[in-house]
């Protein structure tokens, strides 16, 4: 064991940074911070300042602090006009980058693979990724991700089978305020871009539980998404699957629901694994 002299050698040839590193990492407030980025992301709601300090127990000075730093990296945003915080940019990219690499994602793979197998038709798995839907990951019909659907893609919210159906699960006036931000783009002659209009088809969605796009993402695609639900009852994830319409029309596809559902049911599981 080297006696003091040397250490002090050794800590003199180390770079200033590594020297100092153990008292540069304040731990405690690391680990609060990833506490309030845990609770923020666990729920479904923008959450004050005074909401996070009560439910983690933390002075609320301490939050608001952190909350600013947060902020400022990008993990944590306000709502609009609002004093209620909500996930960031640089959270939802981590989330999804997390379960792109995940060691779940062979397990989830192995499903959509043998879902894609049963109806004939690709199979994607998604999440919603501020204003529009992130592929987690894909499968075609002959085992490999179609260009367009490949992991990682993004994809609008207002007019594809995923983005509508994900919508339907915010709070109305999450949802209302997303679609009046988000940009709204005719992709077909069948996009529905009057926010009014794309509220009723969400409404519709929450009649049947099934995401439809009926040639309103690519001119002759149609495609059906089912929600994928942890143990709490939220919709975290989608399973879908798209087709050329010429193929199967979009009516027929309603008939593979049952499959993506069972399909949902098994990937939800990996989530607990």
């Amino acid at each position: 064991m080297p006696g003091q002299a040397q250490r002090k050698t050794i800590l003199a040839k180390l770079p200033r940074a590594a020297r100092h590193e153990k008292r540069r990492i304040p731990t405690a407030a690391a680990a609060r911070a990833m506490a309030i980025l845990h609770a923020a992301s666990a729920s479904d709601h923008g959450q004050s300042a005074a909401d996070l300090a009560h439910g983690l127990r933390l002075p609320v000075a301490t939050v608001k602090r952190l909350l600013e730093v947060l902020e400022h990296a990008g993990y944590m945003q306000r709502e609009p006009g609002g004093k209620r915080f909500i996930a960031g940019h640089k959270l939802t990219e981590m989330a999804i980058v997390t379960l792109v690499n995940s060691p779940q994602r062979e397990a989830r793979r192995s499903i959509l693979r043998a879902l894609a197998d049963e109806i004939q038709q690709s199979c994607a798995m998604a999440m919603v990724a501020g204003d529009s839907i992130v592929l987690i990951d894909s499968i075609g019909v002959d085992g490999s991700p179609p260009e367009r659907f490949a992991p990682l893609a993004r994809h609008p919210l207002h007019c594809t089978a995923a983005g509508k159906l994900l919508l339907s699960a915010m709070p109305t006036l999450a949802r209302r305020r997303l679609i009046a931000s988000a940009p709204l783009k005719q992709f077909t002659d069948r996009t529905i871009v009057d926010p009014l209009d794309i509220e009723r088809a969400v409404k519709r969605i929450l009649s049947t539980g099934v995401g439809v796009d009926d040639g309103e993402f690519i001119k002759g695609m149609g495609g059906i998404a089912v929600p994928v639900v942890d143990a709490e009852g939220r919709m975290i994830a989608v399973v879908a699957t798209h087709a050329l319409m010429q193929r199967i029309e979009t009516k027929q596809m309603m008939k593979l629901a049952p499959a993506l559902s069972r399909a949902s049911a098994a990937i939800a599981k990996t989530f607990h694994a």
